[in-house]
């Protein structure tokens, strides 16, 4: 597992802060709503389920970059307890 394929907890906070905020002004939500209303607890959801519309560019020593789908990243354990994840 390479350091560039784990989701940090900026990212994390990051995510969850901009998608809430998208959430709230009435983008579609990615996944299905079993009660919750709370633009951060469905952002959390999406997030526990994998269904993230964004993309995370990570620049390399070289100046390059790759891009990863949030789906794609790896949450860390701490990050999993807090979002609820396994």
């Amino acid at each position: 597992m390479s350091h560039q394929s784990l989701m940090l907890k900026k990212d994390v906070l990051e995510y969850l802060g901009t998608r809430a905020l998208q959430i709230s002004m009435n983008a579609p939500v990615m996944v299905e709503l079993e009660g919750e209303t709370d633009p951060l607890e469905i952002a959390m959801k999406e997030l526990r389920e994998r269904k993230i519309p964004f993309t995370i560019r990570r620049y390399l020593p070289d100046g390059s970059y790759e891009d990863w789908g949030v789906d794609e990243l790896i949450v860390e354990d701490s990050w999993k307890r807090q979002v609820g994840g396994d």
